[in-house]
């Protein structure tokens, strides 16, 4: 199993957000991640990823069969783990060049891997700039500086193509997107799913999972995953809402 989460409970500031999550997230998945606003969606995301804000008091986490809770963040990213953040920052003053070079080259430094030179990395640049439609304008420019919210989230997704992560976290990706904007996010997420890989899609909305097709749908409501199903379930919730898990769960 890639990715083991075992009864995981987190508070921030003294608040319990979740409460005994459990989720197995195996090669070559993709699973969807959906719930109301508040059931704590972004704290399992930031928990995963390291966030300093955020105390596990309860639970276990291995990805790979090492223990993910014991590992800085800055691990967890070379170990394999991408999260695509729901408001990506802007970076003034850092070209996107010179960022993506020093990260990817950081990756293979942790793999026993020798650093790229300028020619293979620019080689490699262009191949995934083509893969996930990436404006030649914006790779030339500081990090999501001046970016439309569209292009920030493109810009992640050309970043995740170029760091190939062994699981991918996408954070609400498809929040503020147009239609043309969440089918070229999308298609990217798509062509870059492997065997070898897997993706945690987080959203609210089913719209995201009609691009995004997962293998699994799970709802976590009030800091637990209460229920999990195939790709239809998105389709329910959707139809009847979140009211309804809550009505079941009486």
């Amino acid at each position: 199993m890639m990715l083991e989460i075992k009864d995981l409970h987190a508070t921030i500031n003294g608040k319990e957000i979740l409460k005994g999550v459990n989720l197995s997230v195996d090669k070559g998945e993709v699973h969807a991640i959906m719930g109301p606003n508040g059931a704590g969606k972004s704290t399992l995301s930031a928990v995963l990823t390291g966030h300093p804000s955020y105390t596990v008091t309860q639970g276990e986490v291995w990805f790979n069969g090492k223990n993910l809770l014991e590992m800085s963040p800055e691990v967890r990213a070379r170990e394999g783990i991408f999260l695509s953040f729901q408001y990506p920052v802007e970076i003034p003053g850092v070209s996107m060049v010179n960022f993506m070079r020093a990260a990817v080259n950081e990756h293979r430094k942790h793999n026993n891997l020798p650093a790229l030179s300028a020619s293979d990395f620019l080689r490699i640049m262009r191949e995934k700039k083509e893969l996930v439609e990436m404006d030649n304008k914006l790779t030339n420019r500081s990090v999501n500086e001046g970016f439309s919210g569209g292009e920030k989230k493109r810009n992640e997704i050309f970043q995740m193509a170029m760091l190939e992560p062994k699981l991918s976290i996408l954070d609400e990706t498809d929040s503020g997107l147009d239609i043309d904007a969440l089918r070229i996010v999308a298609n990217g997420v798509n062509k870059l799913k492997t065997s070898e890989n897997a993706s945690l899609v987080i959203t609210h909305y089913q719209r995201l999972l009609d691009y995004i097709v997962p293998d699994f749908v799970h709802v976590l409501y009030n800091g637990q995953i209460v229920k999990t199903g195939p790709k239809e379930l998105a389709l329910e919730l959707e139809e009847k809402g979140y009211d309804w898990i809550k009505q079941e769960l009486v």
